[in-house]
């Protein structure tokens, strides 16, 4: 039983974190920006460059940029993966490097939902000669003061809150991934979604471990700490601030998750999946300009440089979309009317001039 168990009923407080899943990707993502900003990594250049292993089997011209937009082409394994494979940083890495892509790099995007933990984490530990977990935390978390962790250490573990699993059906059951992940076992979302060595969330044995895709923890607090600092300035640059903001990859296809999806350098932006009936909780609505990450469940953190606004959520009970579902949109909504912005009928909050 993981530590996890243990702490089950204790009353959430204001000091309490829990996994944020998928949301832990966007901080990744700042985290690799600023490494970029330092000169320590080229967004163009080929992966090869930093990772010779990994440049084989057809991935030989993929780039760093094409890791944070998920259009790298590895977006899950097709062996399976050893029991407890998460917790090992290096078999993973491995695993990943050696893979044969599911499409020509650079070509489509496909959600990496798992393995952009290993895919970034691997680059960055060669480019930058520090685990992302140990650079986050020195060069983003601390100097900011906020609440985040890739890598809980033992003395922080009692403040973790198990996750309550979602059980509604995932996106609402009727989804061309619910389909795939029924009929087609060999399905990049079948693959993501079970091929994972049996990880779980709340067994505390991976709290420790580097788990870039998912395993971040942390709270509402620490999240818009981190985000408010990018959409006020005082982070980094402002041309790397707007090169996080741009749209890099985007289509009515997404070759994981079978449903349209927009991605920058590392983030989610502004995806509009309303007028789909089929695609439950699987709507993100913000401004054209946002940039972020959300979490399986519900969770999100992202940063508005426009009215330089910094937005986050975290749950421990989960909703069953990729998206928010309509806890979190809602908050979002009435922060944007609240700073005048007046509709989202586009598929993004804008200003309207009356």
């Amino acid at each position: 039983m993981g530590r996890a168990e243990s702490c089950r009923w204790r009353s959430v407080g204001r000091n309490t974190i829990s996994v944020v899943w998928s949301t832990t990707k966007g901080i990744v993502a700042i985290a690799v920006h600023h490494a970029v900003e330092q000169g320590l990594i080229d967004l163009d250049a080929p992966i090869a460059k930093y990772w010779p292993e990994f440049a084989c089997e057809g991935k030989e011209r993929a780039t760093v940029a094409m890791i944070l937009d998920h259009s790298v082409g590895v977006p899950a394994l097709r062996d399976p993966v050893t029991p407890g494979g998460f917790a090992d940083f290096d078999y993973m890495c491995g695993r990943v490097a050696c893979e044969r892509p599911l499409w020509e790099p650079g070509t489509r995007h496909g959600y990496h939902g798992h393995t952009y933990a290993w895919t970034v984490g691997g680059l960055f530990r060669r480019a930058v000669g520090v685990p992302l977990g140990k650079y986050i935390r020195s060069e983003i978390a601390e100097p900011l003061n906020a609440d985040f962790w890739l890598g809980l250490p033992a003395e922080e573990h009692h403040r973790g809150a198990p996750m309550i699993y979602p059980t509604d059906p995932l996106f609402g059951g009727k989804s061309l991934a619910n389909h795939a992940i029924e009929n087609d076992p060999a399905a990049p979302f079948t693959l993501m979604m079970t091929n994972d060595g049996g990880y779980d969330c709340n067994d505390s044995v991976y709290w420790p471990v580097e788990i870039g895709s998912l395993n971040g923890m942390t709270n509402a607090r620490g999240l818009a700490t981190i985000y408010s600092a990018l959409a006020n300035g005082d982070l980094l640059a402002p041309d790397t601030v707007a090169r996080m903001g741009r749209t890099s990859s985007a289509s009515h296809m997404d070759a994981t998750l079978l449903m349209p999806m927009r991605f920058g350098l590392g983030f989610m932006k502004t995806t509009d999946n309303r007028r789909q009936p089929e695609l439950v909780d699987c709507t993100l609505l913000m401004s054209a300009e946002a940039f972020g990450h959300v979490g399986f469940g519900g969770s999100i953190g992202f940063a508005d440089p426009g009215p330089r606004m910094a937005f986050a959520y975290t749950m421990n009970r989960m909703g069953a979309g990729v998206m928010v579902g309509e806890r979190a949109q809602l908050l979002i909504d009435a922060t944007y009317r609240a700073l005048g912005f007046s509709s989202n009928s586009s598929g993004a909050w804008v200003h309207l001039a009356k």
